[in-house]
């Protein structure tokens, strides 16, 4: 098992496991099976089968594929990803995330700089619009070659990252693991009358509301009392707060608090 330490902002430090690259390999696979299927359901639908329509047709639907399947295949990585926090299918399936070196939800900007640099991978955009058997066994010969790069890259990688992760600054990991991290920092807070106790709670960025709520993640899964005493006094000293509250009481509330005025 390989474990990365990473330092929050608020000089916490915490450990999550890296996703192996086995895992990473059949989530790829899983997503691409999703877009092959995508693609044919597709093109039979318009054109009933491999090599039925002629090239003119081909040609004069050429807009219409590039709309409504190309387009999608190469954002599918990308909104998945940003939609389900860090997250393709595949990757949910393996349960496996991707998670920004500074401990947090990597930014619309990693996501995206992670994006771009797949763009070897970018699947049957253009070139590939055309319906036929031989272009179609042509592209999973060639995106076979690629992944069998990236697969190398990524085992030599000291921290299993892709040439996409080390330029956005994240990091893939598993979700399954006591050092993982929920979906998102979103509660529900259901009472309409809550009381905000920490209005000063706002000052903080998503960022670090992220390090709180993955130390409070990792309460409950290890008890681990000595890492939310040390957030709870950088977060007070931070804010310039004083309390009585025991630590994890005391970050339940920031986040309770940052939630309802998030909302409001």
């Amino acid at each position: 098992m390989s474990l990365i330490q990473i330092e929050t902002p608020f000089n916490i430090d915490l450990e999550f496991e890296i996703a192996e690259v086995y895992k990473r390999l059949f989530a790829y696979l899983i997503d691409f099976t999703i877009l092959l299927l995508y693609f044919t359901s597709m093109k039979y639908f318009y054109y009933g089968g491999f090599n039925l329509a002629g090239v003119e047709t081909l040609k004069s639907h050429m807009g219409l594929d590039i709309l409504t399947i190309s387009i999608p295949m190469l954002l599918y990585s990308l909104v998945c990803e940003v939609v389900m926090h860090g997250q393709t299918i595949g990757k949910k399936i393996l349960n496996i995330r991707i998670i920004s070196l500074d401990g947090g939800e990597p930014s619309l900007s990693q996501y995206t700089i992670r994006w771009i640099f797949k763009v070897f991978e970018w699947p049957f955009f253009f070139g590939y619009t055309f319906f036929s058997l031989q272009s179609l066994t042509a592209y999973i010969i060639m995106t076979g070659f690629w992944g069998l790069v990236v697969v190398i890259f990524i085992a030599v990688s000291r921290k299993n990252q892709r040439l996409g992760d080390i330029a956005a600054n994240t990091v893939v990991i598993n979700t399954v693991s006591p050092f993982s991290v929920d979906d998102t920092v979103f509660m529900e807070i259901s009472d309409k009358n809550y009381v905000v106790t920490f209005p000063e709670v706002l000052k903080l960025s998503d960022r670090d509301i992220n390090t709180i709520k993955n130390v409070v993640n990792l309460y409950h899964k290890e008890g681990n009392t000595q890492t939310c005493d040390r957030l709870a006094w950088k977060v007070q000293e931070v804010l310039n707060i004083q309390t009585s509250m025991y630590s994890i009481s005391f970050l339940e509330t920031l986040l309770a608090d940052y939630n309802y005025l998030a909302t409001k």
